[in-house]
């Protein structure tokens, strides 16, 4: 707790809780983040599982840099986000599932994407087996990282490592 309560005492983390433009501004950013993370998640977990077939699988590949550059706003805003209040995600269970639930999601996506969506055979003919439990499964964790995340503005027991209670 001690490493907790230094942190948010520096100035930066100072800055970010009191500063509206800082820390709404991160907030933003990490929604508009994730919108766009698990917008092209979904949307391509989604045409595994069936929906749209006509469009081809492979066009999603066109998706992944958004993806990228997506993943790197939220790890960023995300970090500002924990500066500002640290002992109230590192305190908090919930914090850790939502990074598990988000790293597993990342995982799937992956694999998916390595698996499908460099080779134009799978737009139109049969995909490789186990792929569509796969999909539902990053749509799982995607939802249980999205309500872990809305979660920890009302679970958490600790808001400040210097006010315990």
């Amino acid at each position: 707790m001690e490493y907790l309560a230094w942190l948010e005492s520096t100035g930066f983390s100072i800055w970010m809780r009191e500063s509206g433009v800082a820390f709404f501004g991160s907030l933003i950013l990490h929604a508009l983040g994730m919108g766009f993370l698990v917008g092209v998640h979904v949307a391509t977990d989604l045409r595994i599982l069936g929906v749209a077939p006509g469009v081809p699988l492979s066009l999603f590949r066109r998706f992944r840099p958004v993806a990228s550059g997506a993943l790197a706003v939220v790890i960023i805003s995300g970090a500002l986000l924990l500066v500002a209040y640290p002992a109230k995600a590192l305190t908090n269970p919930v914090f850790y599932g939502k990074l598990l639930a988000a790293s597993a999601a990342l995982l799937v996506g992956g694999v998916l994407s390595k698996a499908l969506l460099r080779d134009s055979k799978y737009d139109v003919g049969p995909l490789p087996g186990g792929t569509r439990g796969l999909a539902a499964l990053s749509v799982a964790l995607w939802i249980a990282t999205i309500t872990a995340g809305r979660f920890l503005a009302y679970t958490y027991n600790v808001l400040m490592a210097t006010d315990p209670y």
